[in-house]
């Protein structure tokens, strides 16, 4: 692995016919993180995360690696495109209410035999059929569960707020509801522990909220491994030739493919390792997406200003939300600015080596989000860059 200093070097090289603000995707960083995955999943297949990679190129590469299998889609809409673009296995995560969709989706057999949509209430089953307009193809279903770990008596609940199917028995319920619904069918159960997979446990400078972080992880990875298994019994009691039980994140990988229950992962940030996802003790990626923004303005000592870089990420409001710059390492926000809109000052003894014109590399938050700001990402091999691939945006798709 290449120091940062190197890194930098080999990014600025690769780019100088390029003009910044750009984003890049470092390819060797990609395939290892992609590598990192599959081992962590100790066989099982990873169904990767579209939204985390939001380029249609990238999303091509990862799924001919060995040890990938599907895409988990974000919006129905986007669900439609990519199958039309040939991916075979879509699995839609969160319920849609796109009524246009729904009716492309019940009237294509190839689009219904590639979608596998997300329900946890009879109403969206009811909206489906409101939709189809005229469609009968039969519409794939996925239940979801509730993940979050619930203490004295359900008073605290630490998770995110998703599905409100909890107990084995409300699942196998929903399952009979579909299977006794023409134009449907289970073929999936998803249960996606965000409070494991997707919040760190080694907090830089904060060793005691650190060890609250791991305890209440022990605790969550516990209950929901028992209660996963009874709700996949149940399941499968009524559906059995149930397709697969996905489960985890990228920051749970090994811990929930270890569960007997689970047939796949969900994983797609460990893919570019944004900055969310340098505070993890089960893994160590390498950060593969990266963007530059030009030096514009030397205000003074120890101050320079970059073009942009206000690219906050979705979430509570906080400061680890914000993109960090990366390279030169040792510059940090203004305190009274933060990340701008148009500019961005940074503070720090490395401004002074820098010239207008120079760059400032920065990573994002969050893996995709990055990509709703760049219209394509170029590719890094080296200090070449390879290969120029369009975003979603890039491509005229803004799904959300």
């Amino acid at each position: 692995m290449n120091s940062p200093a190197a890194d930098r070097a080999r990014y600025d090289r690769a780019t100088a016919h390029l003009e910044a603000p750009l984003a890049i995707v470092d390819l060797e960083a990609f395939d290892a993180n992609a590598d990192d995955l599959v081992r962590r999943a100790g066989g099982k297949p990873v169904r990767v995360a579209s939204k985390s990679v939001r380029c249609r190129a990238l999303l091509e590469r990862v799924l001919a690696r060995p040890g990938f299998a599907g895409i988990m889609s974000y919006t129905l809409a986007e669900s439609l495109w990519l199958a039309r673009s040939g991916f075979e296995d879509v699995l839609l995560a969160y319920p849609s209410a796109d009524r246009g969709g729904f009716a492309e989706l019940a009237g294509d057999p190839k689009l219904a035999a590639a979608v596998t949509v997300m329900v946890d209430d009879v109403a969206q089953l009811e909206l489906i059929d409101r939709s189809r307009d005229g469609g009968t193809q039969e519409i794939r279903v996925c239940l979801e569960l509730d993940t979050a770990l619930q203490l004295f008596g359900g008073r605290v609940r630490i998770g995110a707020r998703r599905s409100p199917l909890r107990e084995p028995s409300q699942l196998a319920e929903l399952a009979r509801t579909v299977a006794a619904r023409p134009g449907f069918r289970v073929v999936g159960l998803m249960a996606y522990e965000g409070h494991v997979a997707g919040v760190g446990d080694a907090l830089a400078g904060r060793p005691v909220r650190s060890r609250m972080i791991r305890l209440m992880q022990g605790a969550a990875r516990k209950e929901l491994a028992a209660r996963r298994a009874e709700v996949v019994r149940a399941v499968r009691a009524v559906v059995p030739d149930l397709e697969f039980v996905n489960g985890g994140g990228t920051g749970s990988v090994g811990e929930t493919a270890a569960e007997e229950a689970v047939t796949e992962i969900a994983a797609g940030s460990g893919l570019y390792v944004p900055r969310l996802f340098d505070n993890y003790t089960s893994f160590r990626g390498r950060p593969a997406a990266l963007f530059a923004q030009p030096v514009v303005r030397r205000p003074g000592v120890g101050v320079v200003t970059v073009l942009g870089g206000g690219y906050p990420a979705s979430g509570a409001p906080g400061a680890d939300r914000l993109p960090v710059p990366y390279l030169p390492q040792g510059l940090r926000y203004d305190p009274q600015e933060g990340a701008g809109e148009v500019q961005t000052p940074l503070l720090g003894s490395p401004a002074d080596d820098l010239l207008i014109g120079d760059r400032v590399w920065f990573r994002h938050a969050k893996a995709g989000e990055l990509c709703e700001r760049f219209d394509v990402l170029h590719l890094v091999e080296g200090d070449r860059v390879t290969a120029t691939a369009p975003t979603y945006r890039g491509e005229g798709r803004t799904f959300l």
